[in-house]
């Protein structure tokens, strides 16, 4: 079956309400520097995976629920969860749920983008006994 020779995640596509508020989100406010911009496509880097938005509207779009959509997860460093927390405070971000230790072995932060999707950044830490 060739289905089982797919090895990796290329990109993946946000489809957007307000296609300018998400460009400046996840290019000013989390900092991801673009690859590509179209106008109506717009591709950044995050690590080996390109994030890209792009306006919903296609036939096969749906309409959107009004809340989240997704659930996107951005692995640092443990001691970068704190800091992601201050920068994100700083730009008024909505916050879901403070950093914590996980007794999975994550050190975690929930947060929203501005169309409500839900945004992890964690870091991978030691599982407590």
């Amino acid at each position: 079956m060739t289905l089982k020779t797919i090895r990796m995640l290329d990109y993946v596509i946000l489809l957007c309400q307000d296609l300018e508020s998400m460009k400046h989100f996840y290019h000013e406010v989390m900092g991801f520097p673009v690859y590509r911009d179209w106008g109506d496509w717009y591709e950044m880097s995050v690590g080996g995976v390109l994030l890209t938005l792009r306006p919903r509207g296609r036939s096969y779009d749906g309409e959107g629920a009004g809340g989240a959509n997704v659930q996107l997860a951005f692995r640092v460093a443990p001691d970068d969860v704190a800091r992601c927390y201050a920068e994100l405070l700083a730009h008024n971000v909505e916050i879901i749920e403070a950093p914590m230790d996980k007794r999975f072995g994550h050190k975690t932060l929930f947060f929203k983008d501005p169309e409500g999707n839900i945004l992890e950044i964690y870091a991978d830490i030691p599982v407590p006994e």
